[in-house]
């Protein structure tokens, strides 16, 4: 069965209050028309989950800017004003995790791990209200994992069955999130054949992609 679908498409099965993990690192790697549909479709009270909120005109920036976001959790979200704006004045709930620390989540959430142990963070805000755990007598904060209904990625190559090919930063948080949603759909750059792609080049097996946005 094909999985070729419309970003159109891609966009209806993101429904109101959902959880998405969002690809992209400054917008590289990120699904930009099926952004573009989902601000298009005005679905809202989205948790997002991403490394950060590009600029305000650019991919994920655009669901912050059109106020569909009501909890994002990311590493930074220096580069958008509006997300700034958004937090300090109470509308939208924003959860900073130290990057690494959010890779981590997600990778636990893709493996099925009950969390990571990780002493990034102790003495800091990011501590406030998690679970201390010691390990031959070094304290650790426990970071639970992340999952989300759906994943949104970019990727530079995808065969017709879906074998994925990142390039550049676009690798940082896509193979991850791939793993850690119930439905996930790519927005690659190019469409190859089936068997076009060197079997040690992919870096997520179509197994785990359900929808192709071509």
């Amino acid at each position: 069965m094909s999985k070729f679908i419309s970003a159109k498409d891609a966009a209806a099965k993101v429904q109101d209050g959902m959880t998405v993990m969002i690809g992209g690192f400054l917008g590289v790697g990120t699904p930009h028309a099926v952004i573009e549909a989902l601000v298009e479709k005005g679905v809202k009270n989205l948790t997002v989950i991403a490394n950060d909120t590009a600029y305000p005109e650019t991919g994920i920036g655009k669901l912050i800017t059109n106020r569909q976001v009501k909890h994002l959790i990311a590493s930074h979200i220096g580069t958008n004003n509006n997300t700034i704006d958004q937090m300090n004045a109470g509308e939208l709930e924003v959860t900073l995790q130290p990057q690494g620390t959010l890779a981590e989540q997600v990778r636990a959430g893709g493996a099925g791990l009950g969390g990571v142990l990780t002493q990034t963070g102790l003495g800091t805000v990011v501590e406030n209200g998690k679970q201390k755990v010691t390990v031959d007598g070094k304290e650790y904060l426990l970071e639970k994992p992340l999952h989300a209904d759906i994943a949104l990625i970019g990727a530079n190559i995808c065969d017709e069955s879906g074998n994925l090919v990142y390039k550049g930063t676009s690798q940082n948080f896509c193979p991850m999130m791939a793993t850690a949603a119930d439905i996930v759909i790519v927005e690659p750059q190019e469409v190859v054949a089936t068997g076009s792609i060197a079997p040690e080049n992919v870096k997520t097996p179509g197994i785990l992609v359900d929808f192709i946005v071509k």
